[in-house]
């Protein structure tokens, strides 16, 4: 009598860990007109970009809006709507209260852990405790640095992860190719792909480049376009950071 359990050969699927690249957007107001309006402004500037690009609505500068007053509360249904018109997807939220994440819910979106917030809450409750870490933070920086040095260009299609450290390239990033790195990110030849530094957050992070063409920068999730680049600084070598919340240009 043959068996009636399932028998398998290959495991036909399988769940892992990895590190993606997502794009943040971040909801600095309630109001929706505004959100509409810039969102539009955004997107003409490159609007091949955006396509079919996933992406994270961050809740926590709105996550205080008042249910009952619709001047300050956010429509997220339309937003994400807006968002799918465009050609973007948005996949989850990032931040937020409980009615804002049931109102993701109802249209299909992910709520990420908060686990920025939770390390946070966790470390303000014992004040003291908190202080008696602190001397050994000099241990802590003469840590070994994982930098990961590129000494070959790398083309089109591909891609460069450097985990808990630096990015060093030594030659050409050319067009279609992405670069990320936890920490800074060194370019010395030509910067004409993607350049993400900062990825876990870290917004100390910077980008240093010898020919500043690149088709996106970013540093923590903040982002700049090609498009949106000083013409005074094409072609030119540059730094890039993080001040006040916004991406910052300089020449080196």
């Amino acid at each position: 009598m043959p068996s009636l359990s399932p028998t398998y050969g290959a495991p036909a699927l399988e769940f892992k860990g990895n590190l993606l690249t997502l794009m943040v957007l971040h909801l600095l107001d309630h109001d929706n007109e505004k959100i509409a309006e810039q969102l539009a402004e955004k997107i003409s500037k490159a609007p091949g970009f955006f396509q079919n690009a996933p992406v994270i609505i961050d809740l926590h500068a709105v996550q205080d809006e008042q249910a009952d007053d619709d001047d300050k509360s956010v429509d997220l249904p339309e937003l994400v709507g807006l968002m799918r018109s465009y050609g973007l997807i948005p996949v989850a939220v990032r931040g937020g209260n409980p009615l804002q994440h049931e109102t993701a819910r109802s249209v299909n979106l992910g709520i990420l852990t908060d686990t920025k917030q939770q390390r946070s809450k966790s470390y303000t409750e014992p004040e003291p405790v908190e202080t008696s870490y602190t001397e050994p933070e000099p241990v802590e920086a003469s840590a070994p640095s994982m930098t990961k040095i590129i000494t070959q260009p790398i083309r089109s299609g591909q891609q460069v992860v450097a985990l808990q450290g630096d990015l060093i390239v030594l030659s050409t990033v050319s067009h279609g190719a992405e670069i990320l790195a936890h920490r800074h990110i060194h370019v010395y030849g030509i910067l004409r792909g993607r350049a993400l530094a900062g990825v876990n957050g870290d917004t100390d992070a910077r980008i240093f480049c010898q020919h500043l063409d690149a088709e996106l920068l970013s540093i923590a999730g903040q982002y700049q376009v090609n498009e949106d680049l000083p013409e005074a600084l094409r072609n030119k070598s540059a730094q890039i950071y993080l001040a006040e919340n916004a991406l910052k240009i300089e020449p080196l």
